[in-house]
């Protein structure tokens, strides 16, 4: 794949990749796994995998924490470590809205041109979460050790992700193409998670 945007395709692409992503995380399926590089370090493939590898990792340790039998440590060890990786979601997505700022920089928008309610980059995260999604209910129908009632909801489920993933992939192309077009504008908001902050969480700057 070059590394480029193509307007009108470029979410089936990232499709492909977030699919890829969640099905090399499974050869493992460990939390622990590093973190494959099939496209390299740099680029707009590199970060799509690399956004999608957190989600799904993150999925698995949200399955994890919710064992009612987990010991108490473990648990908060493992609740740091989700609020880690929430963090190095949050830093993926915006790496991904400074790339799309950058390609469209040069587009004058129309006088008319719109903001839209979400960035590119949080479109694709919520693509991405879907990929895990359909991966972990795909599996759910084909379990041999659930009731045909369990497996006949699932398979419901799992044609509802697609179809929301059709219309996800459409409304992302779409977006797109009205920003290189100048009929939309992006902004880039940086996410002011004060909790993470040492300066503004009132629990952590009252130890300093």
């Amino acid at each position: 794949m070059t590394d480029t945007v193509t307007e009108g395709r470029f979410a089936l692409r990232c499709n492909d990749i977030f699919d890829r992503a969640t099905a090399d995380y499974h050869l493992t399926d460990s939390i622990d796994a590093a973190p494959l590089k099939p496209f390299g370090q740099e680029g707009i493939d590199a970060l799509l995998y690399a956004k999608n590898w957190i989600d799904v990792a993150q999925w698995h340790m949200e399955d994890l924490i919710r064992d009612p039998e987990i010991d108490p440590a473990a648990g908060m060890a493992l609740k740091h470590r989700i609020d880690a990786s929430n963090q190095e979601r949050t830093d993926r997505v915006e790496d991904l809205d400074t790339y799309f700022r950058d390609l469209y920089r040069e587009v004058i928008p129309a006088a008319d041109a719109q903001i839209n309610t979400e960035s590119p980059a949080w479109a694709l995260d919520r693509l991405s979460i879907l990929a895990v999604k359909i991966f972990h209910m795909k599996a759910e129908t084909e379990r041999t050790d659930a009731t045909e009632e369990h497996l006949a909801r699932c398979r419901g489920k799992l044609a509802v992700l697609l179809e929301q993933r059709r219309d996800l992939s459409l409304a992302i192309d779409t977006l797109l193409e009205d920003i290189a077009a100048g009929r939309k504008y992006m902004k880039v908001y940086r996410q002011m998670k004060m909790y993470n902050d040492a300066d503004t969480n009132p629990v952590l700057y009252a130890r300093k």
